[in-house]
């Protein structure tokens, strides 16, 4: 039994380095994503976290109000679970270059590190996440694709130790004028 731990223990993270999907691949993409073009002014999202077993665990509504200073994108994100909680997180995400996005927050452990290339987004960082009680670090690993000049999709793994603990699910939308000149939401 010691020896069917032990290869375990060390296959494990081999698992998650199987990932094929790189951000290279979407380099000829379009439309390009361009992370302070998209989230300035105003972004509603709707998003599901599901436990690793497909287990629907939480939903949720986001509205963002975000502001580019030529340097330093600010989001500040409203959240309103289901289950009426609310919270906030502001992000304030540095653009090093054409491709690549440093950001932090306050409960972000570090510096959350993305790569852009066409019309995709790898976004990495930890953050302390309550599971069961418990305050436990975990990582985020976002892909998101924009689809057009309004729709953008956000799919994460939530990993521990490499193990996954569940994916997030979040589309995002900027609010569009209707017929009247009113913003929809």
């Amino acid at each position: 039994m010691p020896h069917c731990l032990a290869y375990v223990l060390v296959l494990l993270p081999l698992l998650g380095a199987c990932q094929s999907m790189k951000i290279e691949d979407f380099k000829e993409t379009t439309p390009r994503l361009i992370l302070e073009d998209y989230f300035a002014g105003r972004t509603v999202g709707w998003g599901i976290f599901e436990d690793r077993f497909g287990n629907l665990r939480r939903e949720f509504k986001v509205d963002i109000a975000g502001t580019w200073d030529g340097k330093t994108l600010t989001m500040v994100e409203d959240f309103v679970y289901s289950d009426g909680e609310t919270d906030q997180r502001i992000w304030r995400v540095e653009k090093v270059d054409d491709h690549r996005y440093r950001g932090r927050a306050d409960d972000v452990i570090g510096v959350a590190e993305g790569t852009v290339e066409g019309k995709a987004l790898t976004w990495t960082y930890e953050v302390m996440l309550d599971i069961g009680g418990t305050e436990r670090k975990v990582r985020f690993t976002d892909w998101l694709f924009l689809q057009d000049d309004e729709v953008l999709i956000n799919r994460a793994s939530v990993t521990k130790f490499g193990i996954e603990l569940g994916t997030l699910t979040l589309f995002f939308r900027k609010p569009t004028s209707d017929a009247r000149g009113k913003q929809a939401a």
